[in-house]
C-alpha cells in the first residue's frame, strides 16, 4: 500500500483556474502531499526547475501555453511524472498526451478519490519497481537487454524508454513465452486502478514495438494473441530442427 508518510511527495498542480488549484490542493494536502502552485505554463516551467516536484498534476486548456506543449517542454528536461487534467474526454486527447509523455490522463469533473487514487498509483509506479539483475539478456543478435542497468540495445544502439515503455518490456521479458492478458499487463505496469484503461496497454505495446523491433507492422519479439493479450518470443527454447 502505498505510504505518503514515509517521506512528504511534493505535487506539482498547474492550472489557470485558481478555485480548480484550491480544491486540489485541499485533497492532497488531507493525504499528506506539499502542494506547489502554478498558473500557466511558464510558471508551471520555473517551478519544475525551483522546487523539482515529485509529480506534475498538469491542465490542457492554458491561455498562455497550452498544456501538451508544456508537456512538450518538460519533456526536454525532465522524466518527472506527468498526469494530464481536462475537460475533455475524447480519445484523441488522452493519446495525445500519453504519445508526449505523460504517465496518465484525469477527465474532468474527477472525484477527490479518483485524483487521489490516480497520483498515488503513479507515484507507486516510480518508487516500487525493482528489477531482477540477470545480467544482459542477449534476445537475439539484434536486441540486448540489461535490466541491471535499464539499458536496451538494438543493433549495437542503446535505445531510450520512456519508464513506462521500459516497466512493460520488463514484464514482457520475465514472462517470455507465456500470454499475459490485458488485464494483467495493467496490473502489473500501471497497478489495479488501471483495469478498465485497456487503450494503455495498446498504445505502449505500439510505442515499445516501434523502438524494438525491426518492422512494428511484423514484430518477431511482441507478439498478439488475439483476443487475449501480449506474448513475448521465448527467446530461450532451444531451436529444434
Amino acid at each position: 500500500m502505498f505510504d505518503t508518510t514515509s517521506r512528504k511527495y511534493r505535487i506539482l498542480v498547474v492550472d489557470d483556474e485558481r478555485r480548480m488549484v484550491g480544491f486540489i490542493r485541499l485533497n492532497l494536502e488531507q493525504d499528506g502531499f506539499e502542494v506547489i502552485e502554478a498558473f500557466n505554463g511558464t510558471e508551471a516551467l520555473d517551478r519544475l526547475r525551483d522546487s523539482l516536484p515529485d509529480l506534475i498534476l498538469l491542465d490542457v486548456m492554458m491561455p498562455d501555453i497550452d498544456g501538451f506543449e508544456v508537456l512538450r517542454m518538460i519533456r526536454e528536461i525532465s522524466q518527472v511524472p506527468v498526469i494530464m487534467l481536462t475537460a475533455k474526454g475524447e480519445e484523441d486527447d488522452k493519446v495525445k498526451g500519453l504519445e508526449l509523455g505523460a504517465d496518465d490522463y484525469v477527465t474532468k469533473p474527477f472525484s477527490p478519490r479518483e485524483l487521489v487514487s490516480r497520483v498515488k498509483a503513479v507515484l507507486r509506479r516510480g518508487s516500487t519497481f525493482e528489477e531482477e539483475d540477470e545480467g544482459v539478456i542477449e534476445v537475439d543478435d539484434r536486441l540486448k537487454i540489461d535490466f541491471g542497468k535499464r539499458e536496451v540495445w538494438v543493433d549495437d544502439e542503446l535505445v531510450k524508454l520512456r519508464p513506462t515503455e521500459y516497466r512493460l518490456l520488463y514484464h514482457l521479458v520475465q514472462n517470455a513465452g507465456w500470454v499475459l492478458t490485458h488485464d494483467q499487463i495493467l496490473t502489473k505496469v500501471w497497478g489495479y486502478e488501471y483495469r478498465d484503461e485497456p487503450h494503455y496497454v495498446r498504445l505502449y505495446i505500439n510505442y515499445l514495438r516501434k523502438k524494438i523491433e525491426e518492422d512494428p507492422s511484423d514484430p518477431k519479439y511482441i507478439l498478439t494473441e488475439r483476443g487475449v493479450g501480449y506474448r513475448f518470443v521465448d527467446y530461450k527454447r532451444e531451436e529444434t530442427p
